[in-house]
């Protein structure tokens, strides 16, 4: 009977032990071919709020602002070409984002550590392999713990060494006095479990992030052993910081051994064996202390590794983006001045996307139907001019610019909660770009769909003639769409019109989403009212009176 035991549990284990085996290999397939597996995600709410930790602690000049980046859906984007395995991989993808470079080293680099790991499959698992086991920190960013470290205060591990030292003479009084030596051992046990938990209370919020940096420190020994040639900075900093960082390693399995409290003891002997003398002799919160204090000398460098591992992640992430860009990619020219020139660009997250060319030396002003792709097209011109100064790729045919500081006012609402009306959101929006521009510190590219749609048409044709000349002054490039198509003519010695148009075909309109040169020459406001089934004397005197203002610059009444 024994032996039918011990088979069964023999094979129950063996049986576990091929399972993870096969699950193992069918990862490590799926990091060298199926990449979309990698990026089919849950994102919760609370953990991507802060996804943005590492970026708000590494401002730099010309980042995206967060107008620009909820503008043009970059949260989409974003998740769009997240592989990442780790919490430091996705930070450092949306810092990246975030942060156009105005240096084309940094780019090139990128550029070389992409190529590098697309040359090399096998060396490219080997980092994935180690970042899936780095993992992550659940619904809150590492930052967010490490920020919340002096929350502890101050503490001292003096007072559990005395009492342990205590345990000594009373050792020694069993000799002479046993009923002192046990009494006062009893005493200081019972003293001790009774005081442990509380304490052990205090810290077990703060062990998630000590569990992350010890990883942290593991991935990047495991990392040091397989140099990347054209990563020596990298692996350079990855030994400098995790050296400094080694005092927080010796010892810790007091504090991180997976049995901190019966509660969570597996009933292995030696593990209850080890919970008790933590109770009795608070061991683990020595150590802890001594952790906690080798940690907050040393956020820097758990900073920088985050961000040499993030840096790693990210530049596999565009590798895998850009397989997975069925319609092509292209590397970004650079150029000292001058306009942008793109050509056959789109936007990756349509399917079966228009490509669309351009060459913009001024200003561009789009005209054009509703639901002609006037927004699209600015969407996807300003996600490539940003694409090209972050992850060095753009999702077009080609593309040359030179370094700009990118803003938007497209997508803006009502502030309820600050009593601002859409005009007053709206004209805030587009003074933060002619502030910007005023610094004279790098070009402006700006991107602006219906300029004041918020206010009435007379006023909103002067201020946006007038706005939009300053936008189309020296030092700014400014592509606007707009409805107002007197702004054609207002604005020509500034702008160049561009146009979408429709057509009707079997009583439906129909869009080819190309852009043409010149202003639109169809407007379908009214035809879209017939198509979704209005009253047909709406239809005509709407008709009627639209053409008698183009007529005669009047209104008639209804």
């Amino acid at each position: 009977m024994l032996a039918v035991s011990v088979g069964l549990v023999f094979l129950l284990f063996f049986s576990e032990a091929l399972r993870a085996r096969s699950r193992r290999k069918k990862y490590i397939q799926a990091l060298y071919g199926n990449y979309e597996k990698l990026r089919d995600k849950e994102y919760d709410p609370r953990r991507y709020m802060r996804m943005g930790s590492y970026y708000t602690r590494h401002t730099a000049e010309g980042q995206i602002d967060d107008i620009t980046w909820n503008d043009l859906d970059m949260d989409d984007v974003f998740k769009r070409m997240n592989y990442a395995l780790s919490s430091s991989g996705e930070e450092y993808l949306y810092y990246t984002l975030r942060t156009p470079s105005m240096d084309e080293g940094r780019l090139l680099h990128l550029e070389d550590t992409v190529e590098y790991f697309g040359n090399n499959p096998d060396e490219r698992v080997r980092v994935q392999l180690a970042l899936h086991e780095l993992g992550n920190t659940g619904k809150y960013s590492l930052y967010d713990y490490l920020d919340n470290l002096d929350c502890l205060g101050s503490r001292s591990s003096l007072g559990s060494i005395v009492r342990d030292l205590l345990f000594l003479p009373f050792i020694g009084l069993l000799f002479f006095r046993l009923s002192v030596g046990v009494l006062g051992i009893v005493a200081l046990t019972i003293y001790n479990i009774l005081t442990y938990f509380r304490q052990k209370e205090d810290i077990d919020p703060y062990l998630i992030s000590f569990a992350y940096v010890l990883r942290l420190l593991d991935v990047c020994r495991t990392l040091e052993k397989h140099p990347i040639p054209v990563c020596e900075g990298e692996w350079d900093e990855l030994r400098r910081h995790r050296r400094a960082m080694q005092g927080m390693r010796r010892n810790s399995f007091w504090v991180m051994s997976p049995a901190r409290g019966m509660e969570n003891a597996s009933g292995n002997p030696i593990e209850i064996l080890l919970d008790y003398i933590r109770m009795v002799f608070h061991v683990d919160l020595i150590k802890f202390n001594g952790m906690l204090k080798h940690l907050r000398g040393h956020i820097k460098d758990v900073d920088a590794l985050a961000g040499t591992v993030g840096f790693l992640e990210t530049a596999i992430c565009v590798w895998e983006f850009r397989q997975s860009l069925e319609e092509g990619f292209c590397i970004p020219e650079f150029t000292p001045q001058g306009g942008i020139e793109l050509k056959g660009g789109y936007h990756p997250l349509l399917s079966n996307p228009v490509k669309n060319d351009i060459v913009a030396e001024r200003g561009v002003l789009l005209t054009g139907s509703n639901a002609s792709g006037k927004s699209t097209f600015l969407k996807m011109t300003a996600l490539n001019a940003i694409l090209a100064q972050t992850i060095h790729t753009c999702t077009a045919d080609g593309f040359r610019a030179p370094f700009f500081f990118i803003y938007s006012s497209m997508a803006l609402k009502d502030s309820l909660s600050d009593g601002e009306s859409y005009y007053t959101v709206e004209i805030r929006a587009l003074k933060r770009i002619l502030d910007a521009a005023a610094s004279g510190k790098r070009p402006i590219l700006c991107f602006v769909d219906e300029v004041l749609r918020g206010t009435n048409t007379v006023e909103r044709i002067a201020a946006s003639t007038q706005i939009l000349a300053s936008l189309g002054s020296f030092g700014i490039l400014c592509f606007a769409a707009t409805h107002d198509i007197e702004l054609t003519d207002l604005l020509d010695e500034r702008f160049d019109n561009y146009h979408f148009e429709e057509e009707l075909k079997d009583g439906d309109m129909v869009f080819n989403y190309r852009l043409l040169p010149g202003k639109a020459a169809t407007r379908n406001a009214i035809r879209l009212l017939e198509l979704m089934g209005y009253d047909p004397d709406i239809i005509r005197r709407a008709e009627d009176q639209a053409l008698n203002f183009l007529n005669t610059g009047v209104w008639q009444h209804s």
